[in-house]
């Protein structure tokens, strides 16, 4: 006969398993990002100017660009750039080890014509011979390939003091409840910029780049740190 337990306790222990359960799927989801945010910056607010200086008919004070340019160039926290991404990483390693070594002891004793028993009689004649050997041979390899290509906008997030642009941008895509975000970061010299204000991945400094996913089918994909630990504890599981 099974014991009835209060319907209290029975609440209780239904409360302690949504919270667990809570806690196992919020562990599970938590993604390693290597873009630190932020990833967009406001641009900073512009001095009010007092007085109004009159220094040229072409040059002012304040102007951002020069007047013959087409494109304005970013150089402040809050303008926006293009990152042309084209990576491609392909690397191979081979490692082969083939080791053996004999090893062989021989010992013979002084001997003696006496045949009457005996420890001493036992040592002195007493002949021995030891050989052993070891082999190891081991091979692994190793091959990564990787390509993306891609255009993504991104915005300046802060200026070094060597007038360097550190960027920042990310573009999220929301499809059938699942969603893909592809973020990137990195420090551009602006003269590296083309004329359309567009800089090639591989000119930007210390560059980041990731694609990150969300929704039931990502999550699918991959096991929470509950499973890992059981995988890894428990062979039947």
């Amino acid at each position: 006969m099974k014991p009835h337990l209060p319907s209290s306790n029975r609440a209780a222990g239904l409360g302690a398993a949504l919270v667990l359960a809570g806690l196992v799927s919020g562990c599970g989801t938590v993604s390693d990002s290597i873009v630190s945010p932020p990833t967009l910056a406001p641009p900073t607010a512009r001095p009010i100017n007092i007085e109004r200086l009159n220094n040229g008919a072409i040059f002012q004070v304040g102007m951002q660009s020069s007047p013959f340019s087409v494109r304005r160039k970013p150089r402040n926290i809050g303008d926006t750039l293009k990152v042309d991404i084209s990576e491609s990483l392909s690397a191979s390693n081979k490692v082969t080890t083939d080791t053996s070594r004999e090893n062989a002891v021989a010992t013979k004793g002084p001997g003696t014509s006496s045949t009457s028993g005996g420890l001493i009689n036992k040592i002195l004649n007493l002949n021995d011979s030891a050989s052993g050997s070891d082999s190891f041979k081991g091979s692994g390899s190793t091959e990564n390939t990787s390509s993306f290509t891609g255009m993504l906008a991104a915005s300046v997030i802060n200026v070094l003091s060597n007038g360097n642009l550190v960027i920042a941008g990310e573009r999220s895509v929301a499809l059938n409840g699942g969603v893909s975000t592809l973020r990137f970061s990195g420090i551009v010299d602006p003269k590296d910029l083309s004329e359309s204000n567009l800089v090639a991945s591989s000119d930007v400094v210390n560059a980041k780049l990731e694609v990150l996913g969300r929704g039931d089918v990502s999550e699918a994909g991959r096991r929470s740190w509950l499973q890992r630990i059981l995988t890894n504890s428990l062979s039947i599981w």
